[in-house]
């Protein structure tokens, strides 16, 4: 697949600053690993990704399953928290908004009202994300439900190697990286704030690479 193939989202940048390289950032062409624990180990034979809390429907998609959802090609930037920035990265997966309609999330008070079935105390308004490793971040639902959230399986037209999150990572190109899992398995909606891994241990619950919101 070619670049022309992938959706430029690189403009993005426009929404939060003037500037595409964030401050604080430098460019580069190598794309390093970083993790808190190394690569876990999975099995496309039972591996398992799960969709819960508030929805109209839980649920749990194994790996054929889950490639079989909709998918689109996105040229992307890439800021990682340390200080690295990646320009033109080419990721293939899900949008975030493709799942959370699969699912039915409900985040509309009148919506949930008319539909009878979620107490307005059950109001989806935040996001964890789980992984293999253990790993978790989270994200207010707002900022999850945009098409350039994406839950990956490509990049630059291969599988997304193990050491990058393979077999799939979420991408979040309107935030610091580990805001985006890698070896993500699951999402749970939840009604109130809850913290991540690395949240609970200083980093910013916001993350805006443009606001340098690197810690608390």
């Amino acid at each position: 697949m070619s670049n022309d193939d992938a959706t430029d989202v690189t403009e993005l940048y426009r929404e939060f600053g003037d500037e595409r390289l964030p401050p604080g950032q430098r460019e580069t062409s190598a794309f390093p690993v970083l993790s808190k624990s190394g690569t876990p180990d999975w099995d496309p034979e039972t591996w398992e990704f799960t969709v819960t809390g508030a929805v109209d429907e839980e649920l749990s998609l194994s790996w054929d399953e889950f490639r079989d959802l909709p998918s689109e090609t996105q040229q992307q930037d890439f800021h990682c928290v340390t200080g690295w920035s990646k320009f033109d990265c080419r990721f293939t997966g899900v949008s975030f908004p493709t799942l959370a309609e699969r699912a039915g999330v409900i985040d509309d008070v009148d919506e949930r009202r008319s539909s009878g079935n979620r107490t307005e105390s059950g109001q989806a308004v935040h996001v964890m994300f789980s992984a293999l490793d253990g790993y978790t971040t989270d994200l207010p639902l707002e900022d999850c439900m945009r098409e350039e959230v994406l839950f990956a399986w490509a990049y630059d037209g291969e599988p997304l190697p193990e050491d990058h999150g393979g077999p799939l990572r979420v991408v979040t190109p309107h935030k610091y990286a580990y805001k985006g899992a890698k070896w993500v398995d699951g999402i749970e909606f939840l009604t109130e704030t809850q913290r991540g891994y690395w949240e609970k241990r200083g980093y910013s619950e916001t993350a805006n690479p443009w606001e340098e919101e690197r810690y608390s």
